[in-house]
C-alpha cells in the first residue's frame, strides 16, 4: 500500500502553535479579577473556591469568576476561552487528577497564556508526567504548573483547604507576585 495516512493529534489542538512565552505578569493581585476554570473533576470547584478565598483575603483579589468546562479530558473550547480572556485578569485552572485531565489542564493554561492571561494550571503529582508531556506537545516544554499531592477527588473540605493553603506560595510564584 503506497498511500499516505493522515495522522490526527489526539490533543485536539493545533500543532502549529509553538509560542513558548508567558503572558505579562501582574505587579500585584490587588483589584484584579480572578478566573477559576473548573474541569468538572470531583473537588475541582472546592479547591478553586478555596484558592480564590485565600487570594482575596491575603492578596487583594477583587472578584473571582467561576467557569466550568464541558469535559475534563479535552482542552477548553474556543467560545469559553474567549469569554474567560474577555472577563478576567488572571486564571487558576484545576484539577488534573487523572492522566487526560492533567494534560488538558496544562493545555488550558498554555492556551490562556498565549491569549495574554497569566495562568496557573494545577494537577496532582501522580499525573505530573501527563502535564509535562502536554507542555512538550504544545511546544512549551518549560511551561510551569503546580502539582498538588494526589489524590484530590476523595478529600474532605478541611483537606481541600489544606491543599489550597499549601499551593498558595507556588500559585503566587507562577503568577510572578511576592507572597
Amino acid at each position: 500500500m503506497n498511500g499516505t495516512e493522515l495522522l490526527l493529534d489526539p490533543t485536539g489542538l493545533d500543532g502549529s502553535a509553538d509560542e513558548s512565552f508567558l503572558a505579562p505578569r501582574p505587579v500585584s493581585l490587588r483589584g484584579l479579577t480572578l478566573g477559576l476554570l473548573d474541569n468538572t473533576k470531583p473537588n475541582a470547584t472546592q479547591l478553586l473556591n478555596e484558592i480564590a478565598a485565600l487570594l482575596q483575603e491575603k492578596h487583594g483579589v477583587a472578584t473571582a469568576k467561576l467557569y466550568t468546562k464541558d469535559y475534563f479530558g479535552t482542552p477548553v473550547k474556543d467560545e469559553l476561552l474567549r469569554q474567560v480572556v474577555d472577563e478576567v485578569d488572571i486564571v487558576v485552572t484545576a484539577v488534573g487528577d487523572c492522566g487526560s485531565c492533567s494534560a488538558a489542564t496544562v493545555a488550558d493554561g498554555i492556551l490562556l497564556e498565549r491569549a495574554g492571561i497569566p495562568t496557573v494550571s494545577i494537577v496532582s503529582d501522580s499525573f505530573n508526567m501527563s502535564g509535562r508531556a502536554m507542555a512538550s506537545v504544545q511546544g512549551f516544554p518549560g511551561f510551569d504548573f503546580h502539582a498538588v499531592p494526589h489524590p484530590v477527588a476523595s478529600l474532605d473540605g478541611e483537606q481541600i483547604r489544606e491543599r489550597a493553603e499549601q499551593a498558595l506560595p507556588q500559585i503566587l510564584r507562577i503568577l510572578g507576585v511576592e507572597s
